[in-house]
């Protein structure tokens, strides 16, 4: 009986220190700023099979965020066609979730480049207005999306969205299509997963 005993309680700390371990890597994850986009440090909060958000200090709350980068890695998407297929099914996406899309771009293969593809559209919602930027490019052989995206809360909102476009529109394409510091699918796949959050998915289509 006492061997019984002492056999549960190895398993039981052994078991305890595997998840201390666990909670300790996410929590140095959390703490370590995953990457720089225009200054602002970017943490990781929140991954998801291929999905993975990331947000600056400050807007942990990721139910109530105002700035938000979204990577998302299509593994099967290895060539231009491919990835070309995934940002117009992204794109169809976002207008059946009754999107405003403002603009679309394609910048065009080069010898040192693959194609590359870029989507800016807005959603309104009952209590807030997102804008999203979607770039979509070839990583490491793999699809990646990566997506900014900017709230404004309130329920009549849409002039201050109009103005925050015109000072920062053009600008955030600019900077999010020549960002070249992007974390690698590889990266991507060693951070922490967690449960998924419905409410959230739900209200961002610009996520998908």
């Amino acid at each position: 009986m006492r061997i019984h005993i002492l056999q549960l309680v190895l398993v039981q700390s052994v078991a305890s220190i595997a998840l201390y371990a666990q909670e300790t890597q996410a929590a140095a994850t959390a703490a370590k700023p995953a990457f720089v986009f225009e200054g602002v440090s970017y943490f990781h909060r929140w991954s998801m099979n291929d999905q993975h958000e990331f947000t600056p200090g400050g807007q942990e709350d990721l139910e109530k965020w105002s700035d938000m980068i979204t990577m998302n890695v299509y593994s099967n998407a290895h060539d231009g066609d491919a990835l070309a297929a995934k940002a117009n099914a992204v794109l169809e996406n976002y207008k059946s979730h009754n999107g405003t899309v403002l603009r679309t771009n394609s910048v065009p293969r080069t010898p040192d480049r693959p194609a590359e593809h870029f989507i800016a559209v807005v959603f309104g919602r009952s209590n807030f207005i997102e804008v999203a930027f979607a770039r979509f490019k070839l990583v490491d052989g793999a699809g990646c999306a990566i997506v900014y995206s900017h709230r404004i809360y309130g329920e009549k909102v849409g002039d201050q969205m109009s103005a925050w476009l015109k000072d920062n529109g053009p600008k955030m394409e600019k900077m999010l299509m020549e960002w070249n510091d992007t974390p690698s699918p590889a990266s991507l796949r060693e951070l922490p997963r967690k449960a998924a959050r419905l409410k959230e998915a739900k209200a961002s289509p610009s996520k998908i």
